[in-house]
This record gives C-alpha cells, sequence and structure tokens, in this order.
C-alpha cells in the first residue's frame, strides 16, 4: 500500500504513513500537490469530475491533477501523475501551498494536507485521455463561469479547490 509523507504544519517532513491511515479520522497532516491546468491565455480551467471509485472526494470537480509527493522533486511527479491521471502533460511550475482540513461528507474519511500548488498553461486543443479509475469527467471552464458555479454550487467543488484557486489570483 501505498505512504503518503507527513508534515508539520510548514510543510516540514518529519515521516511517512500509510495512504489510508492518514485519512481516517482528523486525519495524520500529509503532503499533497494541486495541479492546474489553463489555457487560452488563463481565461480557461481544465477540471476533472473525480472517479467514483475514488475512496472520498468521489464524484466532486476538482483541479486537473492531485495527488501525494512520494520524494522532493515536485514538479517532476507531479508532471508525471498529470500524465497517469489525464492522459496528458504540459511543463508545470510550483505556486503558493496551504494547509487545510476537510471531512468527507460521504464517508469516514478525512483530508489533513499540506497542499502545493502547482500551475500550468496550455495552448489550443491537447488530447485528454484520462484513467477511468481516478477521473470520471473533464471539462474546460472559463474563468467566468467557474466563479459562478462555485459561488451557487459549492459542494459540487473539492474543499481544496477554491482555496488553492485562490492562491493562484492572489499571486497574479
Amino acid at each position: 500500500m501505498k505512504n503518503v509523507i507527513t508534515c508539520d504544519k510548514d510543510g516540514n517532513s518529519i515521516g511517512t504513513c500509510e495512504v489510508l491511515k492518514a485519512h481516517t479520522g482528523q486525519g495524520i497532516r500529509h503532503k499533497a500537490f494541486s495541479a492546474f491546468v489553463f489555457r487560452n491565455n488563463g481565461n480557461e480551467l481544465l477540471l476533472q469530475k473525480r472517479s467514483a471509485a475514488k475512496p472520498f472526494f468521489s464524484l466532486l470537480w476538482s483541479n486537473t491533477c492531485c495527488s501525494h509527493p512520494q520524494d522532493d522533486d515536485l514538479v517532476k511527479e507531479a508532471e508525471k501523475r498529470l500524465q497517469e491521471e489525464m492522459g496528458f502533460t504540459c511543463a508545470l511550475t510550483i505556486g503558493a501551498s496551504f494547509v487545510y482540513q476537510a471531512k468527507d461528507p460521504n464517508s469516514d474519511m478525512s483530508e489533513n494536507e499540506y497542499d502545493t500548488v502547482l500551475i500550468g498553461n496550455v495552448e489550443g486543443e491537447i488530447y485528454i485521455n484520462p484513467d477511468p479509475n481516478e477521473v470520471a469527467e473533464t471539462r474546460w471552464i472559463s474563468m467566468e463561469e467557474l466563479l459562478v458555479e462555485l459561488d451557487e454550487k459549492p459542494e459540487e467543488f473539492t474543499p481544496w479547490f477554491s482555496q488553492g484557486l485562490s492562491l493562484i489570483f492572489n499571486q497574479s
């Protein structure tokens, strides 16, 4: 079974923990990353709806790709994970990080993560071939439409999504 890297509130590694144990109860804080891939000069974001097979926060809309790093080369791992999960890759750059906790309303699982945002940009149409065990649907959405959806239906999005998105625009 896969492990996650446990960390303090500042993201300093302190050990490892089995992934399901890290997400049980209140959760054990661990490192994560969230990739946001844009196109059309940042005017559209590629979203994914998490697969029903995901053990928590399934069938919710979220950022392009997310996972748990296994070593210190965060960009390399995120680009590889983007290929595995979404069937394409692009160059990613590291943005800001944040800590959040959230309980899945449909299971006994929870998140307690130090999440680092990564940002990518693509031009024009790209071929997307998501892994059905990871992703139920994908769609490009304009930032204008996304902000309306987030305001009107926040329950349809993962709890980390809006926090990560706001960090991107607060850095600009």
